[in-house]
């Protein structure tokens, strides 16, 4: 039983988690940005790597399993660990490994060395998105969907403009150029440590958000949550094994059937991320007005006739469907994410974690077995076969409908 006096103090803590700290979200927003333009320079250099180093297809597709298994294996460990323990300047010691694995990358002569500064980069974004992800959580207030998009937009954004700065600076000047971009890195350990004494200041926060989970009670059965949660994984392995295909191997695939410059599929490749930056904040706060369930049965099935046209179609077209198809697919992940965490209340950083760790294992997997069937086959018919991978939305149909209880 809370005393008298206890219960003010309580409602006033309830009152402060309900607000939404824009000015958190949009720091986390501009951090998430250069962490993943970063991110986006590894897939951004293959083609030049590819030639210099003299690798095949199955090399590449090595590289970005390196890069994501890195990326993937620690993050539900960090979300696991930071949800007894929070830790307000992990973000500013993520992107320490971030710089050292590029700085490594702009002098890697040889591909293990190149293996090696992919995988310090991937540590990097292990420890960063769990505890960025629970930080949108707690600045979000009542508006979780609008928060953890306005944070996936950012990634987005940063993930579409990598391949315009490669083919701006890497691609005419040299691999050695990587190293300019180790001052985005210093500028994002600023706005990081910035955010960690926000963060340090405000634990209290957590444990009202937590203690307003419970009115997100949905007294499901264990065994439906747990095929819940087993069903939106899958959705993440049809989204992410696609977007692996994009972003390692689009830029091959206009090369090879169109036959356009390195310069000119880089565009291409930041239309297409572009799209994707600008489709992502759609999810969240749509699925904060019509429900989260129709965002993921929109952005994931109805990619569909559009994946499956793609590889039949002209180089005008392939743009213009690359478009359409960043923008309806890259609505899901924010979607999918605040879903679970409300399937899963109270788990903020381990369900960010498991997510995102085992979006970014999908898209290394995906990477290296396309990689390996494009060298056995050829690299359009690897967009023949990923037409099909948004049809596993259908999947969607057997998740419940999540519903607020008010208190």
């Amino acid at each position: 039983m809370k005393t008298t006096a206890e219960q003010p103090s309580v409602t006033v803590a309830k009152e402060v988690a309900e607000k939404t700290v824009y000015s958190v979200l949009v720091a986390l927003s501009v951090s998430h940005l250069l962490n993943d333009t970063l991110q986006s320079l590894i897939p951004a250099i293959y083609p030049l790597v590819k030639e210099s180093l003299k690798l095949n297809f199955t090399q590449i597709g090595l590289i970005t399993l390196v890069f994501q298994l890195s990326a993937s294996l620690l993050q539900p460990l960090v979300g696991l660990y930071t949800d007894k323990k929070p830790q307000p300047f992990s973000l500013a010691i993520g992107m320490s490994f971030t710089l050292s694995g590029l700085v490594c990358l702009s002098f890697a002569s040889t591909f293990p060395m190149v293996l090696v500064s992919v995988a310090l980069v991937g540590i990097g974004s292990s420890i960063f998105h769990p505890e960025a992800s629970r930080l949108a959580h707690m600045a979000a207030g009542s508006k979780h969907g609008m928060a953890q998009s306005l944070f996936q937009v950012g990634g987005n954004a940063g993930s579409s403009l990598g391949p315009l700065l490669a083919a701006a600076i890497i691609v005419p000047l040299g691999q050695r150029h990587v190293i300019w971009f180790s001052l985005a890195a210093l500028v994002a350990i600023v706005i990081m440590i910035n955010i960690g004494k926000w963060y340090k200041q405000n634990t209290g926060r957590i444990k009202s958000k937590k203690s307003r989970t419970v009115s997100m009670d949905n007294h499901l059965p264990k065994s439906k949550i747990v095929l819940s949660v087993a069903i939106l994984l899958v959705l993440i392995f049809s989204k992410y094994f696609y977007m692996a295909s994009m972003t390692s191997y689009y830029t091959f695939y206009l090369i090879d059937k169109f036959h356009v410059s390195v310069q000119s599929a880089q565009i291409y490749l930041f239309v297409f991320l572009f799209s994707v930056a600008a489709g992502t904040f759609l999810g969240g706060p749509l699925g904060d007005r019509i429900g989260r369930k129709y965002v993921i049965w929109i952005s994931i099935l109805g990619v569909a006739p559009f994946s499956l046209l793609l590889p039949h179609v002209n180089l005008f077209w392939t743009g213009i469907l690359s478009v359409f198809i960043g923008l309806i697919l890259s609505s899901a992940f924010s979607a999918i994410l605040v879903y679970a965490q409300e399937l899963i209340p109270g788990k903020v950083g381990t369900i960010a974690g498991l997510f995102f760790g085992f979006a970014f294992g999908m898209g290394g997997i995906g990477s290296a077995l396309l990689g390996k069937l494009a060298d056995q086959t050829s690299i359009q018919h690897v967009y023949q076969v990923c037409a099909f991978l948004p049809l596993i939305g259908l999947l969607t149909g057997f998740l419940p409908n999540l519903k607020k209880i008010n208190n």
